[in-house]
Order: structure tokens, then sequence, then C-alpha cells
């Protein structure tokens, strides 16, 4: 299982929501690259970025910090937040991001899922926010009435294995990761490569998730309070 810290951007600062809510930020940084660059120090691979602004808003004014943050640690990069056309695809590929996540326009726009998976075989994600069984779009503020079985096999019909699947009740909330939510997806749907996002705060979760043949865990808050020893963490999860 891989380990993915997160840097979630927000007015050139790394910054965690609690459950999601723009309204209750916390800055951890005022300097992400330099997040990055410890991350990398603690073994990490590879990185978890989101676009808040984007996410909520369609667009990527981070674009540019996060082509800085590859450049000068050379870490691969999935990317969330407002890529919702092909032109912010290529945009984010061409700034060096290894792997796009596609949410709002997973669930709005299947055409664009199926295009981007055969243009960037293997690289194109799908986020699957969870609030209640069903999927949230546009930065969690709307319910898409989608539920997550029905998401889970959209996205293997459209060519897209890799999903990151984010409890919202959990996400900053230090609660410990939904593992019977994440055992239950991939008992019903085998062939999809899940990532765990949400409650990640112990190396309890590291090893649970591991167990249960994850692709990947994020870990955010935790990695920033100090609860999740990183380097520990991405030793546990090999």
């Amino acid at each position: 299982m891989l380990i993915f810290p997160a840097i979630d951007l927000y007015g050139g600062k790394a910054v965690r929501l609690f459950k999601g809510d723009y309204e209750r930020m916390t800055v951890y940084s005022d300097d992400p690259v330099s997040v990055a660059r410890d991350f990398a120090a603690c073994g990490a691979g590879q990185i978890h970025v989101v676009d808040l602004a984007g996410a909520r808003d369609g667009n990527m004014p981070e674009l540019g910090l996060v082509e800085k943050i590859y450049r000068e640690t050379g870490l691969f990069i999935e990317l969330g937040g407002g890529i919702r056309g092909m032109d912010s695809i290529d945009r984010a590929m061409s700034a060096g991001v290894g792997r796009v996540i596609l949410g709002t326009a997973a669930v709005a726009d299947p055409g664009l899922v199926e295009a981007a998976a055969a243009k960037y075989p293997g690289r194109i994600a799908a986020g699957c926010d969870l609030r209640g069984g069903r999927v949230a779009v546009k930065g969690w503020l709307e319910d898409s009435g989608v539920t997550a079985d029905d998401f889970f096999s959209r996205m293997l019909s459209l060519g897209v294995d890799t999903v990151i699947c984010t409890d919202i009740a959990r996400d900053g909330a230090m609660r410990g990761a939904n593992a019977a939510l994440y055992g239950e997806i991939i008992s019903k749907h085998p062939g999809v490569k899940l990532t765990a996002s949400g409650g990640v705060s112990s190396m309890e979760d590291i090893a649970r998730l591991r167990a249960l043949g994850l692709y990947g865990a994020i870990i955010g808050k935790a990695y920033y309070t100090g609860a999740i020893d990183l380097k520990s963490a991405v030793e546990a999860a090999k």
C-alpha cells in the first residue's frame, strides 16, 4: 500500500478544512514546497494535492505552485480540484502532475472521463467524496444524488480503475478511517485500485487498511498535528 501525504492548497498556503467546511480552515504552512520536501525526506514517493479554491470554483489557481512543488521535489503528484475539462487536464499534465483526479467532472461529464482515460491511460483517477452514502460535488458543497455503488460501477465502465474515496464525515476529524466502508467497496468492486481518504489518524488505521488490500491511504491532518510519524507510516504500509 502506498502512503500519500496530503497538501491542501488555498491562497498559496498549506491548509486543512474540517469536514470540508471552508469556514473552518486551519493554515499549517506558508510554504507548501517546504512541506513537500519534508514528505520526500520521510520516504514518501508520492503526494496528494488538492486545489481547494479550484474545487469550489472550477478553476486551477494553484497550478503554478503545484508545478513548483514538482520541479523542486520530483515527487509523483496526484492533483484534484477544479479539473473539469480536457484543457485543464492537459495543463495539469504539462505542469508535471502524474495523475489527475476528476471529482465533479466524474459525475457530471462521463464523456470527459472516458476521453481522458483514453488519452492518459493509467493517469486518471476519480474522486468519490461520500456524505450519507452519496457523492458530493463542487467542493463537497452539493449532493449529486449518485450512490457509491453506481459511481464505482460507472468509473470502471469508463476505463478508470483508480478511485480516491473520502468519507467526508471523518475528513479532518481524527476519528479513524472508515475501514468498513472501504472493505465493502473492495468486495463489491474487486477491480478498483482504492485509496482511502478521511480520518486516517493512527498506525492502527494504516495496518487495517493495508490488510484490506487497498492501493493507497492519504494522510492529512494526522501528519500536521504529529499524530502519525510519516516515516513510520510509509514503512508500515509497504
